[in-house]
């Protein structure tokens, strides 16, 4: 017999033992109520009747949570008024990423003909949705990704310094083949463990996570329920994983592509759920967010 089914209780019409093998029991949640399907097991000749789950308001379960009451740690510290979603956006192509140099918070590095399309492409991969308000970095790169992408809006954008990039002194502005040339030690460890770069005793990376949660608790506790926000690559990272409770030594964990979107929804407690991490369909097609 091959057959599978989820959240469902099965029920008999007959006693038979025969129908024994196509039992199975789950127990009904609040909030639910039933309905009978009929099913057809391939090592029986009968139907059986199958109770599935359903929502209270008529809307078939798919597997998904259909509620939000406990996460990892509070990123507010305090309760918040509402639930939030919050958008995270990486900023488009920019000419340092395309001639490979180290970027950091340096404001030289600028968007490029290919950046501006890409920022064009979340603009409208995003515009059926309703933000209430943008958040971005007052560094270039990002800046001119959040003035396209929120072009038509009528809240003006909100920068925030402390969703400026990881700051890495000497390296940035090198092209990265000649930072490992020159500064091969710090630059391995920037690479192959960040956790424990350190320029003259400050480790940028365990800064960066103080800042990511200071730029959460900036966000969270603004007015509205649905915001968006346009950074850096490696604040991204810090933001995704303080959000999810992880350490600096899992930054090089998460992978965001320039115009990669990602989605956290927050409960009232100010604790994160992960929806969705670097969705990239927009690059390369005019697919449209409806969440």
């Amino acid at each position: 017999m091959a057959f599978g089914v989820v959240s469902m209780t099965i029920v008999p019409l007959s006693s038979s033992s025969s129908y024994s093998s196509c039992l199975s029991y789950v127990r009904k949640r609040p909030l639910l109520r039933s309905l009978s399907v009929g099913v057809h097991c391939s090592s029986i000749s009968r139907d059986l009747s199958l109770t599935t789950e359903r929502l209270g308001n008529g809307d078939a379960m798919t597997g998904g949570a259909f509620d939000f009451y406990k996460a990892t740690t509070s990123l507010t510290e305090r309760s918040i008024s509402t639930s939030k979603k919050v958008t995270l956006v990486r900023h488009g192509l920019s000419t340092w990423n395309e001639e490979s140099r180290v970027q950091g918070s340096s404001d030289l590095s600028l968007l490029t003909e290919t950046g501006v399309l890409q920022a064009e492409k979340c603009r409208r991969a995003l515009t059926n949705i309703n933000f209430d308000r943008c958040f971005a970095s007052p560094i270039s790169r990002a800046k001119s990704t959040a003035e396209v992408l929120w072009q038509g809006r009528e809240e003006e954008l909100v920068f925030l310094d402390s969703l400026k990039e990881a700051h890495l002194f000497f390296l940035e502005g090198m092209k990265n083949v000649d930072a490992k040339k020159i500064y091969p030690k710090e630059y391995t460890t920037w690479r192959e463990d960040p956790a424990k770069f350190c320029v003259n005793g400050v480790y940028p990376l365990r800064k960066i996570w103080v800042t990511a949660r200071e730029a959460w608790r900036e966000i969270l506790l603004s007015p509205g329920e649905n915001f968006v926000v346009v950074t850096h690559k490696s604040i991204l990272r810090a933001l995704i994983c303080t959000a999810l409770g992880l350490g600096p030594e899992r930054f090089r964990s998460v992978e965001i592509n320039n115009g990669g979107i990602s989605v956290f929804k927050f409960n009232e407690k100010g604790e994160a759920m992960l929806q969705s991490l670097n969705m990239t369909a927009h690059m390369y097609s005019d697919h449209t967010y409806l969440y």
